[in-house]
């Protein structure tokens, strides 16, 4: 090695020592002739003092020296003087005096500031552009040590519990995962395609079929999807795992100890809602969409949505009273010291939100001191029902009430924004709380996206349907309901989950009954049916997404700073600059042409 210690490894036992450090220049001071140089590199800064008294002919050279020049030096331990130490460092208490000097290359000048302390934050499209000089900062080498920790402490985990590590294919077929795949052209079969996987779904169930029994893998994962604060453009690396001869609650065992140590080791969150058994708490889908207008919803702080249906049905309110004739609901959901703390312009600002959800307006109530009510529908609920709705609700001085009336799903998600926008606006979102749960009994269907009136299937279609072929064959398709759930975590949903349709006979009727016939389904899926038809333990498992889940308890604002080389906002990568045009050779060679 070029160094004997590294930038963060001395210690006042090793002063009096001769050392070797090699690293970038992070900062210079000159000081009444003395240079001093913070050299940094990834494990810390350690100060390089030249002192021409000590070495002349190395303070010359020092005196050239830039930012983000690479160096190498040789000189004494030496501890600081009592007013010059720094305790924010772990070698504050030390300095190098310097007796030879290496410029091992030089630097042009930074496009951006890397001294964090000076909080002067460059453009996310410079910083993108520039990414190897980015990743120099601490903050960025923080998160490569964090992402780093946390999957070889996955590795042990699973490895642990006699989980063997399987990679699946990278290049493989195209199939309705439910997001947009990534082709890849076929060289040697022209007109046909490869996609990258959106998941190992299909090869993990694959596998179990073959017998791994229990399966893990660091897994990479492509679709084609818009970029979002919480998905990184493209690609992204998930936790899959999958288990035979298992239940639902059997995986459910599996990963909670497992977030329980991530959160406890990676994070300064607590975790503030464990059940009494030390078990995480479990909220069906429907329960979770009507209590918190949301599948995924944040538990840090209370604001339950209540149905009042009951309450007005009989009111002279015509809103409320059409929507409940027409089979429609009324929701309410009061929000503590919303009424004191929420202006005009907040209150318009969240009927907005309410709106983006398909809401066609948001009524509210302000209880004011001493009972008081302030609102434009005070007036037709009339005293007696407004009276039923606070103690409901268990309305107090300065609390607001907030108020849906349209179908189920709509007052659901409406209010669900509201509330998550009042638990932002309110501070309720603590970063040292981590609140844990399960979602379950998701539906196994619901109307298309795309086709109106189509049934398709909610989530994932190889979910078994709670009941099995019975359900399927006699329950309204919207009332079936599968043994599928997420993990959230904070607001964010970490994974999907779900006990696998393994059975030929009910993945046929199934698809059935999202418009799939029989020729389709072994057309898109006949390798899955083949392996089936040859003795399919039961099955199931779940793929936390590695770089959300990071995001999520380290509180980093974007998915993007867990990634060492990222994507920016439009899914471009500006420092390779692609998506990038190719030469007509290679597009002949692939049998393609480009429609301009």
């Amino acid at each position: 090695m070029l160094r004997t210690h590294t930038c963060g490894q001395l210690r006042e036992s090793e002063i009096g020592e001769k050392v070797i450090l090699t690293g970038w220049v992070h900062r210079r001071r000159d000081h009444g002739g003395v240079i001093f140089i913070d050299l940094r590199d990834r494990y810390g800064l350690t100060q390089i003092k030249f002192d021409p008294a000590i070495n002349k002919e190395a303070h010359t050279k020092a005196d050239k020296l830039r930012s983000e020049w690479v160096v190498k030096v040789e000189g004494i331990v030496s501890a600081r003087p009592d007013d010059m130490l720094n305790e924010k460092l772990k070698t504050g208490k030390l300095e190098i005096e310097i007796s030879n000097l290496e410029v091992l290359n030089t630097s042009k000048t930074p496009p951006f500031e890397l001294i964090e302390e000076r909080n002067v934050e460059a453009n996310e499209s410079l910083r993108l552009k520039y990414r190897f000089i980015d990743l120099r900062r601490p903050k960025l080498q923080e998160m490569l040590r964090v992402r780093d920790e946390i999957i070889r402490h996955m590795r042990e985990y699973f490895h642990a519990r006699d989980f063997r590590e399987v990679q699946t294919p990278i290049l493989a077929s195209s199939s309705p995962e439910g997001a947009r795949d990534w082709l890849v052209p076929s060289r040697i079969y022209p007109g046909k395609f490869y996609a990258l996987p959106q998941a190992p779904q299909q090869f993990k169930q694959l596998l179990m079929v073959g017998g791994v029994d229990r399966y893990f893998q660091i897994a990479p994962c492509f679709r084609d999807e818009d970029p979002r604060m919480d998905r990184h453009f493209g690609e992204f690396y998930q936790l899959d795992m999958e288990m035979s001869f298992v239940e639902q609650d059997d995986i459910f065992q599996t990963m909670e100890p497992l977030m329980i140590e991530l959160t406890k080791k990676f994070s300064r969150k607590e975790i503030i809602n464990l059940q009494e058994n030390g078990r995480f708490q479990q909220i069906p889908w429907r329960e979770a969409m009507t209590k918190y207008g949301s599948d995924k919803p944040d538990l840090r702080f209370d604001f339950e949505i209540q149905p009042i249906s009951e309450l007005v049905k009989d009111c002279g309110f015509g809103v409320f009273a059409n929507v409940i004739e027409a089979q429609g609901v009324v929701h309410a959901m009061k929000i503590d010291s919303g009424g004191e703390k929420f202006s005009r312009k907040d209150i318009d600002e969240l009927t907005e939100l309410a709106q983006s959800k398909g809401a066609k307006g948001l009524a509210y109530i302000v209880v004011k001191e001493g009972g008081k009510l302030q609102s434009p529908i005070v007036k037709f609920l009339g005293d007696v029902i407004c009276k039923k709705i606070i103690n409901k609700l268990e309305a107090k001085d300065g609390d607001i009430i907030f108020f849906g009336a349209d179908k189920w799903r709509t007052v659901c998600e409406s209010l669900g924004i509201v509330r998550n926008e009042c638990g932002v606006r309110l501070g309720l979102k603590d970063s040292n709380k981590a609140a844990w749960l399960w979602v379950t009994d998701f539906p196994m269907y619901d109307y298309s996206e795309i086709e109106e009136g189509k049934i398709d299937f909610a989530h994932n279609p190889f979910s078994m349907p709670q009941g099995g072929m019975k359900t399927l064959e006699e329950k309204d398709p919207f009332e079936i309901v599968a043994y599928q759930f997420d993990f959230v975590l904070n607001g964010f949903e970490l994974t999907s989950g779900a006990i696998r349709n393994h059975k030929p006979e009910i993945m046929y009727k199934a698809f059935s009954i999202a418009g799939y016939s029989k020729e389709e389904v072994d057309a898109k899926f006949g390798h899955m049916i083949r392996a089936f038809e040859f003795g399919a333990p039961p099955h199931g498992g779940n793929a936390p997404g590695i770089d959300r889940l990071i995001m999520v308890l380290n509180d980093w604002s974007s998915i993007r700073d867990i990634y060492a080389f990222p994507k920016d906002g439009q899914g471009r990568d500006v420092m390779l600059d692609a998506p990038s045009e190719v030469e007509k050779k290679q597009l002949d060679e692939l049998h393609i042409q480009i429609k301009k």
